[in-house]
C-alpha cells in the first residue's frame, strides 16, 4: 500500500488543501493528515477544531486518515510506515522553503517528498490569508470548506465581543 503523509497546522483547513489532498488520493491509496503539534506557535482553532474540520470535509472518503503528531514529520511518516510526505506548492517561494526541507528529510531517513502544484484558482489561498480575512469579519466562503465557516464566524464574533 502506498501511503503518504500531508502534514500541517491546518490553521485552518483551506480549499487549497483540500485540492492538494483530492489530487494525492490519485497518486497514493492512502493519505494521512497528519496536524502537527508545536506548543510555541499561536494557533486561531484550537487542535481538536482542526482535527474535526478535517474529519468533517473527508467523512465520506475512507482513504484519508486524521491523526496528530508531535516531532519530526519523518518520525512520524516511519511511525506510520510511510515512506512518502505529500507537499502543495503555491509560489517560486514556497518550492524553495519545502526543497530544502525534502532534501533534509530525504538524507535523514530516504523518505521521498511528493509535490503538487496548487490548482490555478486556489493558488493564492494560504491559511494565513484566511485568518487575516476571519480577524477582520471578512466572507471566508470561497477559501474553506463548508465546514470551517460557522467556526470562522463564532471567532468573528468573539473578537468583535473584546474590542
Amino acid at each position: 500500500m502506498r501511503k503518504a503523509v500531508f502534514p500541517g497546522s491546518f490553521d485552518p483547513i483551506t480549499l487549497g488543501h483540500y485540492d492538494i489532498i483530492e489530487r494525492g488520493l490519485t497518486l497514493f491509496d492512502e493519505v494521512i493528515l497528519a496536524i502537527g503539534v508545536n506548543a510555541d506557535k499561536k494557533y486561531m482553532f484550537s487542535l481538536e477544531q482542526r482535527k474535526q474540520f478535517l474529519i468533517d470535509t473527508f467523512k465520506d472518503e475512507p482513504r484519508i486518515k486524521v491523526m496528530t503528531y508531535k516531532g519530526l514529520t519523518i518520525d512520524f511518516c516511519k511511525e506510520q510506515e510511510s515512506e512518502f510526505i505529500l507537499r502543495g506548492l503555491r509560489n517560486p517561494g514556497d518550492f524553495e522553503f519545502e526543497k530544502a526541507i525534502a532534501h533534509t528529510n530525504r538524507k535523514l531517513s530516504g523518505i521521498e517528498t511528493v509535490f503538487l502544484l496548487t490548482s490555478s484558482g486556489k493558488s493564492y489561498i494560504s491559511s494565513s490569508i484566511v485568518r487575516d480575512v476571519i480577524r477582520n469579519g471578512g466572507d471566508c466562503s470561497g477559501l474553506v470548506p463548508d465546514v470551517v465557516e460557522p467556526c470562522a464566524n463564532e471567532i468573528w464574533k468573539e473578537i468583535q465581543g473584546k474590542e
